[in-house]
């Protein structure tokens, strides 16, 4: 009976493994990992208006921000920038890093496709996740498609492979996106500057991946990473005003020369092909 026991102890063990584990394989070792780009999509779609949207990435209750971009101990704070021409938004989200230096953290990017349609993504910049990260709402359960028109259950192991296949949600009823389009509306400008911050502002210690990771999986459900970029005029809009910091770049090279992507196509055993992301992370040596 004894090693009966010891014996399911160590069968345990082994079993539990995995679990603990898999998560360490996702972490790139970028600031992207301490941001979440659906968590703010999230916060988007709540908010009444940009203000509103700004105060809630900054909560610390709302684990979408995590970041500490210039290493001082303390969580940063995200402003928010609309930049619009015509019915075309780009709210920059955006990090000082110093008095002199800020960093494009993400820019969420928002088109009118007709009177009572709207398109919107976010877009993670590539100092901070490596590549261009895209990201939109999406609805559980949807059937999404691959490039070659192949279908796969959206909750499936490989649904982060593929994109929306039945329809691309409709934002325009979202509060905020109302709130933009509304004939008075002056685009909205953080007034907050490096150490200048609102009175209900208090930092906070990030916390540590294993800890953050895990808090902000359940917006991933609703909100979908893909690889095709459907607001391409608001993307013209934010182009010439995206920000970068050279200390920001600095304190990441290791990191960003350490992360590598690749894409292959994949054919299953029934002909259905697939597009595979593999992130390769070297080692010490290369």
């Amino acid at each position: 009976m004894k090693k009966l026991k010891q014996l399911l102890i160590i069968m345990m063990c082994f079993t539990a493994v995995p679990v603990y584990a898999a998560p360490q394989n996702d972490s790139t070792g970028l600031p992207g990992d301490h941001f979440s780009l659906q968590g703010a999509l999230d916060m988007f779609k709540q908010a009444s208006s940009p203000e509103e949207f700004e105060k809630l990435i900054n909560s610390p209750g709302k684990n979408v921000n995590n970041l500490d971009l210039n290493g001082d101990g303390e969580v940063d704070y995200i402003k928010v920038i609309d930049k619009t021409a015509n019915s075309m938004h780009a709210f920059v989200l955006q990090v000082a890093v110093s008095e002199t230096e800020n960093q494009d953290i993400a820019v969420i990017e928002l088109e009118k496709t007709g009177d009572t349609t709207a398109v919107l993504q976010i877009i993670g910049d590539e100092e901070i996740y490596g590549e261009k990260v895209i990201a939109e709402a999406s609805e559980e359960g949807d059937e999404v498609n691959d490039d070659n028109g192949n279908s796969s259950p959206g909750n499936g192991p490989y649904a982060e492979d593929f994109e929306t296949y039945r329809f691309v949600v409709n934002v325009f009823y979202w509060p905020a996106v109302r709130y933009v389009y509304r004939p008075a509306y002056v685009p909205w400008v953080s007034p907050w500057r490096w150490r200048h911050y609102p009175g209900w502002w208090k930092p906070w210690r990030p916390l540590s991946w294993h800890v953050f990771h895990p808090r902000r999986l359940h917006y991933n459900r609703h909100y979908a990473i893909v690889r095709t970029h459907r607001v391409a005029g608001a993307h013209r809009v934010y182009m010439p005003h995206r920000v970068s910091s050279v200390t920001v770049r600095t304190r990441t090279t290791v990191a960003r020369n350490n992360y590598r992507v690749t894409r292959t196509k994949v054919t299953g055993p029934r002909g259905n092909t697939r597009v595979k992301t593999t992130v390769r992370k070297k080692g010490r040596r290369g």
